[in-house]
């Protein structure tokens, strides 16, 4: 572990906020603020990803010594470390909310791999920093858990993602109001070491265009496009504009993943937006069980559900918009920014309609799809059917019989509804959509194995639902983490049938509707 090598680019080429020490503060002029980890009473190594270490040249046996925990939990720092918090600003909740930063998370550095990748080490819970606001800089377990198994479960699912390396337990308490009622518990300390090419997000910029720091709004555009985006060719008003069409692709194509697998975000801030267009910072974030546009998973957003799961496409180019505004003194051009945004309503539309292709198994989109697509979704929702289970179960569907037989067609889909009355309600459209379906599949010289070998692998058998992490999390806190263990190895393999493994591709349970962590959550962690 000692020979991670570290090439700290942010640090030694952005400018450094000048004062010191973690009091809260405005920090002007400066892309972060230098800021150790606070060390924790007993580091203790609870989960870690194989993949994860691989891609930084680390063995198990590096996992395994004692002094992983060390480092990854706080206490330590490898030579070549410059640990920083960075700063920046955002929309909350469609309001501009000032200055926010790295509250609870502490950048290592960028670490550089043996195939010259380079790799952020960021830990999430290490203590305060200058941006800390109203929290104390740490983490709880349970909120701890919920992100090293989703970041690494939509790795393996094929969205784009930040990842994690590994998940530390403090030996100490925190302090938290769950259901902001009033009511803080103390509850199990964690730190999560996430990792990603780049931890930044538009809020990076948005804060130094709301402050008129236009030099320093300009270093770091080119900053990052020569860091993170070298592909990227022209002069420098090139460059620029390039890479702002670049990142308006990369959000479009994100959310049309985040459509297929059914994932909802919960808190699509403007300062929870990579700008390499990687799904960030997961907190109440949740997965579509029975399908519901409209539903949230962040409690904070219930009255409003701004982030709910059909607004998402529409949030992220609101999002993208404020990232034009922020740009626009830098780029100095209207018309190339507005044709980017409108270029990501187009790559959303494409990228979104060939997944949905891959989601039905069709081979081609052809006039009257649009109006199929949308019928299934309206009964989707009305009968109260599982988004997940609905699309395996639709890969095994005969489309062959001229006249589908509505009581066997039915029964195929039996265990994807959570309700018998909402199930009854919609047989006969239910029925009948089949049979258009069906219909429309003969149109293509596709042989059904084929069809359901290409359908199985666009829709995921096992995702990471509230209810199975809630589990784990409880597990967890009476000192078994083997579930996190076995949900890690779940997760690797979405897509394959795994034998014995039947009870993690199940719907939502009864008991869990309602259940705290099962369904909505709160931003308290």
């Amino acid at each position: 572990m000692k020979e991670l090598t570290f090439d700290n680019r942010f640090v030694r080429e952005l400018p450094a906020d000048p004062e010191p020490g973690v009091h809260v503060r405005q920090v002007h002029g400066a892309c972060y603020s230098r800021v150790m980890p606070t060390p924790v009473r007993k580091p203790q190594l609870l989960a870690w990803s194989p993949e994860v270490a691989a891609l930084l040249g680390l063995e198990e046996a590096d996992v395994r010594a004692p002094d992983f925990a060390d480092v990854f939990g706080g206490n330590a720092l490898l030579p070549g470390m410059e640990p920083y918090a960075a700063c920046y600003g955002g929309h909350q909740f469609g309001n501009w909310a000032g200055q926010l930063g790295d509250g609870r998370a502490i950048t290592l550095g960028e670490a550089v791999n043996g195939r010259g990748e380079r790799w952020e080490l960021q830990l999430k819970g290490a203590g305060s920093t200058p941006y800390s606001r109203h929290a104390d800089g740490r983490a709880v377990l349970r909120s701890s858990i919920r992100e090293f198994l989703c970041s690494e479960a939509m790795h393996h699912l094929g969205v784009p993602t930040t990842r994690a390396l590994c998940l530390v337990g403090t030996g100490e308490k925190v302090v938290r109001d769950m259901f902001y009622d009033g009511n803080p518990q103390p509850e199990p300390g964690a730190v999560v070491c996430r990792v990603s090419p780049s931890f930044i997000r538009f809020g990076n910029f948005e804060i130094f265009a709301s402050r008129g720091e236009g030099e320093l709004l300009g270093r770091l555009i080119d900053f990052t496009i020569a860091r993170d985006f070298p592909g990227i060719e022209g002069d420098a008003d090139e460059r620029r504009m390039r890479w702002f069409e670049e990142v308006c692709r990369r959000t479009a194509v994100l959310m049309a993943h985040w459509t297929r697998v059914g994932f909802v975000h919960g808190v699509m801030n403007t300062d929870n937006m990579s700008i390499l267009g990687l799904t960030i910072d997961y907190g109440p974030y949740g997965w579509i069980d029975d399908f519901d546009p409209d539903w949230t998973p962040n409690t904070t957003d219930a009255a409003g559900r701004r982030y709910r799961f059909g607004h998402q496409p529409q949030v992220a180019h609101w999002n993208l918009w404020q990232l034009a505004n922020a740009v626009y003194p830098v780029i100095g051009k209207v018309e190339p920014l507005e044709a980017a945004l409108l270029g990501y309503a187009d790559i959303y539309e494409a990228e979104n309609r060939r997944m949905t292709m891959a989601k039905l198994g069709f081979a081609d989109w052809q006039e009257g799809d649009s109006a199929l697509v949308a019928d299934l979704h309206r009964l989707l929702r009305d009968g109260e059917m599982d988004m997940t289970i609905f699309h395996r179960r639709l890969a095994g569907f005969d489309a062959e019989p001229a006249e589908v037989p509505g009581g066997s067609a039915l029964a195929l889909f039996a265990d994807a509804f959570y309700s018998d009355d909402r199930r009854e309600a919609v047989r006969e459209e239910f029925t009948a959509w089949l049979r258009r379906y069906a219909a429309r599949l003969r149109q293509q010289a596709v042989p059904q194995d084929r069809r359901k070998v290409e359908m199985n692998r666009a829709n995921p058998l096992y995702v990471p639902r509230n209810y199975l992490a809630q589990q784990a999390i409880d597990a967890a806190g009476e000192g078994d983490l083997s579930q996190v263990e076995e949900l890690l190895d779940v997760f690797r393999k979405p897509y394959e049938e795994q034998a014995g493994r039947e009870r993690f591709a199940a719907k939502r349970p009864d008991w869990a509707r309602h259940k705290a962590g099962c369904s909505m959550l709160s931003c308290s962690s």
